[in-house]
């Protein structure tokens, strides 16, 4: 009995075993849908996508739609520079030695930093005078007091009082001649010991223009030792021929760029139309107010190449460099949402319009052109164009 008892247990648990084996579900392998889904998406063929490093070496930047005036500005050449009141020259009001500076060309100082200092043998004896006439002063009027009390009681005649009022009177002018002399030259008032020296202070926070001055060098008060320029308030003066003034009107707007910047471009406004004309050139100077003066890479004397927006119509443009053409067509990438770590361009076919200036006008198709916000390939469109034709090829 216990060996077919044995036999029977062997066989239940081989039937068991049979049927758990039977449940298991298949390995998936590389053919199966969980791996063909991890690929992702296939890309849309008016889709290119761009790895950063890619991006970098194609030189691909992107911009938004800008309204401009296009075909109706004045071509205009000019520099920067700034109000008579920015610009400020430094001298020594009563002229001597140059002892000590430290300015370069360039520097930025504050209001009331020191400039120089100026060593004059004369400045001991202004200030002597002025003790000695400070002293001259309180017996002066001491006397008058004394003369006064006289002429009340009739003891001293009144001419006696007149002269003591004559000499009081031309003491203290004197000395307010004399003070006022200390003061400009930056000298203490009746301390001592006397000096010798006094100091030169910027009389408002600038930057140094021009350096005129050595140390030991000596300096009269017509002598301009430094000049000091305040940027804050740059503005742009135009040279404009004068059968271009006509067209001319205040508050039209002003685009302008820099020589070695022509991408940068800043805005002005017209403020001002001479009411002369240069005899020799022909042409009126036009002075304009920047719509941001605070621009660190702007300084005085920079030549600018401006556009003076002379009508109102506005379009929709974008640089030409950004509307590419391909079998008769005219095309601009868009910039669309990125992906798995990638940038992603699409490409749009459009109308171009008007050019000027590098700028074209553009017409984009349905609500694409409504979209503010919506950034475009202004540089490095047609490696974009090369990549997205070789892939249509393969």
């Amino acid at each position: 009995m216990k060996p077919l008892f044995y036999k029977s247990a062997a066989l239940v648990l081989f039937l068991l075993a049979a049927g758990c084996s039977g449940k298991t579900e298949p390995v998936e392998t590389a053919e199966t849908p969980a791996a063909t889904k991890a690929e992702g998406p296939a890309v849309p063929a008016d889709h290119v996508t761009l790895t950063p490093d890619e991006q970098q070496l194609a030189g691909v930047r992107t911009g938004p739609l800008t309204e401009r005036v296009l075909g109706g500005g004045l071509k205009a050449n000019g520099v920067l520079d700034v109000p008579p009141d920015q610009l400020v020259s430094i001298s020594a009001p009563l002229g001597g030695i140059v002892e000590a500076t430290s300015l370069l060309q360039g520097s930025r100082v504050r209001k009331g930093q020191v400039l120089a200092i100026i060593r004059n043998p004369e400045f001991i004896q202004l200030q002597q005078s002025y003790l000695e006439t400070q002293s001259q002063l309180t017996f002066a009027k001491a006397e008058l007091e004394r003369q006064r009390e006289l002429v009340r009681e009739e003891v001293a005649p009144a001419k006696n009082l007149q002269r003591a009022q004559a000499e009081y009177g031309a003491l203290q002018a004197q000395a307010a001649g004399q003070l006022a002399r200390l003061r400009l030259a930056g000298l203490p008032v009746g301390r001592r010991p006397f000096v010798s020296t006094a100091t030169l202070r910027a009389p408002k926070a600038a930057f140094v223009k021009a350096v005129n001055v050595t140390v030991g060098q000596s300096v009269t008060p017509t002598d301009a030792l430094f000049q000091l320029v305040d940027p804050d308030h740059l503005h742009v003066e135009l040279t404009v021929f004068e059968k271009d003034v006509p067209l001319l009107k205040k508050n039209q707007r002003i685009r302008f760029t820099l020589p070695n910047d022509s991408s940068a471009e800043r805005t002005a406004r017209v403020y001002l139309i001479g009411r002369t004309v240069d005899e020799q050139q022909r042409t009126v100077r036009v002075h304009g107010h920047l719509d941001q003066e605070n621009d660190p890479a702007l300084l005085p004397g920079m030549f600018v190449r401006a556009v003076v927006e002379t009508t109102n119509r506005r379009v929709l443009a974008l640089p030409d460099k950004a509307v590419v053409d391909y079998e008769g067509k005219q095309y601009v990438f868009r910039q669309e949402p990125s992906t798995a770590g990638k940038q992603v361009f699409k490409i749009i076919e459009v109308r171009r319009g008007e050019q000027a200036d590098g700028y074209s006008e553009v017409f984009i198709p349905g609500r694409a052109a409504a979209d503010s916000t919506a950034r475009y390939v202004t540089e490095g469109a047609y490696s974009l164009l090369s990549k997205l034709k070789n892939a249509g090829e393969e």
